[in-house]
């Protein structure tokens, strides 16, 4: 778990393909990562499998990680944002972020904001759209953002200056790919209401068989229907 708050920018080694995904080597500035722990690398959760007191660190990355993200995209020399996992006790500063990337979104459009402040439009597909809302929390490339506003499969973020130095984000020009994820809280109300792409949730006849009240959630005037007698009486 991680709070989608930057600590580091790193570097990209290397990335060797394998049979079932690609092996990264990264530079960090860290020199006391151990092996299995987890570090954010773009926003994406990696496993450390070998740590080097130099800093640099190897993580296995599987096919649906890098068909998923843009971790398939970078090339040695590249700069990569880094999180370390977040630590019971540690301030939460971002939102609650899990590293599981739900997919790569395009920039599509850059406004000046004043000073080094951007505003940034990010296009996703049309199927996550559904998560993202005013004022919730959104994680670009790993950066926890304040979402301002949506409209249609794109939304609208806020990139100050303090986070334009410190990640890639004040780099970013329309096209540029970043990865994307929603809040996980979001999810959970998603799949609740029956919006996801399984079907099912909680629907008002589910309501009503459990025993609960339904009629504040209809609009005035109407009236269920129960057999011929209408609606029933209280």
């Amino acid at each position: 778990m991680f709070t989608g708050i930057v600590t580091a920018l790193g570097e990209m080694e290397s990335r060797v393909a394998g049979p079932t995904g690609a092996s990264l080597r990264v530079r960090s500035p860290w020199d006391d990562l151990t092996v299995g722990e987890s570090v954010a690398v773009d926003g994406a959760c990696l496993t450390v499998t070998r740590a080097e007191v130099s800093g640099s660190f190897e993580a296995d990355v599987s096919a649906e990680t890098l068909a998923r993200t843009t971790l398939g995209e970078r090339r040695p020399g590249d700069r990569v944002h880094l999180e370390r996992a977040l630590r019971a006790g540690d301030r939460l500063g971002g939102h609650l972020v899990t590293g599981h990337v739900d997919a790569v979104g395009t920039v599509a459009a850059v406004r000046e904001a004043g000073g080094e402040a951007r505003a940034l439009t990010v296009r996703v597909p049309e199927w996550l759209a559904g998560e993202l809302a005013p004022k919730g929390s959104v994680a670009v490339d790993g950066v926890s953002l304040t979402v301002n506003g949506v409209r249609g499969s794109e939304f609208e973020v806020m990139v100050v200056p303090h986070t334009a130095r410190g990640t890639k984000l004040g780099g970013l020009r329309a096209g540029d790919r970043v990865n994307v994820e929603t809040d996980v809280l979001a999810k959970y109300v998603r799949r609740a209401l029956g919006r996801g792409a399984e079907g099912g949730g909680v629907s008002e006849d589910l309501l009503a068989r459990a025993g609960f009240d339904t009629a504040p959630l209809r609009p005035a005037g109407f009236r269920r229907g129960r057999g011929r007698g209408g609606g029933r009486r209280r």
